[in-house]
């Protein structure tokens, strides 16, 4: 089957991936900003969303990897021409995510106080963290759905139907964050960090119904639950399960960033905050071309067309390198204006432009990387994913995060260590790639 790999094809898919993956990061830059600025406890409020936002970002990637093994799925057979063998697989994946999250919730909910004094919150900060947790993790079930949902869409090579869902919870999330957070002057009293922490749930809420609504009025796809089990969901559990490993390692590493932040201070866990939240955005805006490797990857190998899979490849690095380079830039040319988005204390400000140069940098580096997981996952190639980012976490960021508080680095260890994970990871892909592929084209 002749898939054309060209660049109207990639972007088609590409842009609105980019569009629906941005929607998160901008969800928590708004709640950054907008929780920043609040007149009082501020910076309190800053550092409770930061260390709340990585641990809920923890759970939901390491739960939500069942949308890239469900893609990677549906993709392999579209791609074989036998779609109609795994009708009833999605339903089943599906409920086992949902299932799976309110354990999770049930599990976390009652021990809210425990993680957070682990993530080292103390104080006002740590009573601000159980009352955001508390109401943002009801729409932990609902997030998995809706990452299920886009999955099976993925799978499919629509790209455009997440990108609806995402747009209209990222617009729907910043109205309601000024209305609850603010309050409306003799309407609704300010509710300050719980008022972000309500708008994120109703987005949540609205995004889960829309999804719902889009599968099964735009596919043929079934959300019935039928038996027997289809043999398919052995394969997507274990790449499932390699990728919650995987899931579990990255989020090793960025809760260990938070808690070595949070130690140093609060100006420093603000300053952390601030960048992190930056560096998933770019992650995020360059992975739309991840997303085009993950679809049209999977469907070209199910086709066993590797010359189209590694023309796939040069062209989805060419176009994600531009991109990086345009966020570098515009990084360097609106170096402060950007951080005083986020906050008005200048001692945070202080600490988060020391750093900030380390972010800008890594970012084409680190688009080697995104791209190239994207990629990997519609390859259906999840342990070796596994594999790297234990070696990348374990034998290159955690040594370096340690070393760098044995000999007094500061925020500046925690972003060498984030600057070698990435190139890792980003080699290891490579490597792999042209080792696996190369000798399988016709055309050399």
């Amino acid at each position: 089957m002749k898939t054309p790999i060209n660049f109207k094809t990639i972007n088609n898919l590409a842009i609105p991936a980019t569009i629906a993956g941005i929607a998160e990061p901008i969800l928590s830059i708004t709640d950054t900003a907008i929780v920043g600025n609040i007149p009082q406890d501020g910076m309190e409020s800053l550092a409770a969303a930061g260390i709340v936002g990585s641990f809920l970002s923890m759970l939901i990637w390491i739960l939500g990897q069942t949308r890239s093994a469900i893609s990677a799925i549906i993709s392999q057979y579209l791609g074989a021409d036998k779609l109609e063998r795994v009708k009833t697989l999605p339903a089943q994946a599906i409920f086992l995510n949902i299932v799976l999250s309110i354990v999770i919730l049930l599990s976390t909910v009652f021990v809210v106080e425990e993680i957070f004094v682990l993530l080292n919150a103390s104080g006002k900060i740590l009573e601000l963290c159980i009352s955001y947790y508390s109401i943002r993790v009801w729409g932990f079930p609902l997030t998995l759905f809706v990452f299920a949902v886009m999955g099976i869409f993925r799978g499919l090579q629509n790209t455009y139907y997440p990108m609806l869902i995402a747009i209209t919870g990222a617009v729907l999330n910043i109205i309601l964050d000024f209305i609850l957070v603010y309050g409306v002057e003799g309407i609704i009293s300010p509710m300050y960090l719980e008022g972000a922490a309500w708008a994120s749930l109703i987005a949540q809420g609205i995004m889960a119904v829309m999804a719902f609504v889009l599968l099964v009025t735009k596919t043929n796809i079934s959300l019935r639950l039928k038996f027997p089990l289809h043999p398919e969901l052995g394969r997507l559990v274990v790449m499932s399960l390699n990728l919650f490993v995987r899931a579990l390692a990255l989020n090793i590493a960025l809760i260990l960033a938070v808690r070595e932040a949070t130690a140093l201070g609060d100006k420093y866990i603000g300053a952390h905050t601030i960048a992190i939240n930056l560096w998933l955005f770019s992650a995020f805006f360059i992975d739309g071309y991840g997303a085009a490797g993950n679809i049209m990857g999977g469907k070209l190998l199910g086709a066993k067309n590797y010359d189209g899979l590694w023309d796939l490849a040069k062209k989805i690095m060419l176009y994600g390198f531009v991109i990086s380079l345009i966020l570098a830039a515009v990084g360097f040319l609106f170096y402060r204006p950007i951080g005083r988005i986020f906050s008005n204390d200048l001692t945070v400000l202080q600490a988060f432009y020391s750093i900030f140069f380390i972010l800008i940098l890594g970012i084409p580096m680190n688009m080697v990387a995104f791209v190239f997981d994207g990629l990997f996952k519609g390859l259906g190639e999840m342990k070796y994913l596994r594999n790297v980012l234990l070696v990348a976490t374990f034998l290159g960021f955690v040594p370096i995060l340690f070393l760098g508080k044995f000999l007094g680095w500061g925020l500046y260890g925690i972003w060498i260590a984030f600057t070698l994970w990435m190139f890792i990871r980003g080699g290891a892909l490579v490597w792999k790639f042209r080792r696996k592929f190369r000798p399988l084209l016709q055309n050399v």
